[in-house]
């Protein structure tokens, strides 16, 4: 008898896409600092190293380009969040490293795209 599996929810659909976007920076070369930081601002999908540079990383899956896809999905709202976000943690350290903002957009059964420095 064939077994009936469940739809995903959106949140393992989320917790997928971010393992799959950790593996390929891991695979790049870059260092997980954080997963999913939080603070009263907002979250942080992925706090990474990259070389000298601290990389705050957005991660967005959509299961398909209508709408815009997965990189219309960082409106201006969300930049601004994730600023907010950002700079709330870098008060936490004790100096300022080097950063960045980058994505990885997941769509579909498509190979992640990586975007650096996408905010500023």
């Amino acid at each position: 008898r064939p077994v009936m599996t469940a739809q995903p929810t959106p949140q393992q659909r989320g917790n997928e896409a971010e393992d799959l976007a950790l593996a390929y920076l891991q695979a790049a070369g870059l260092v997980l600092i954080a997963r999913n930081w939080r603070c009263r601002l907002g979250e942080i999908d992925l706090i990474m190293q990259h070389h000298q540079t601290l990389v705050f990383v957005e991660v967005r899956y959509r299961r398909s380009a209508r709408y815009g896809g997965a990189m219309a999905s960082i409106t201006p709202a969300k930049q601004r969040k994730l600023l907010l976000t950002a700079q709330y943690y870098l008060q936490r350290l004790s100096h300022t490293p080097a950063c960045r903002f980058d994505a990885v957009l997941i769509q579909g059964q498509q190979a992640p795209i990586w975007l650096q420095n996408i905010f500023f």
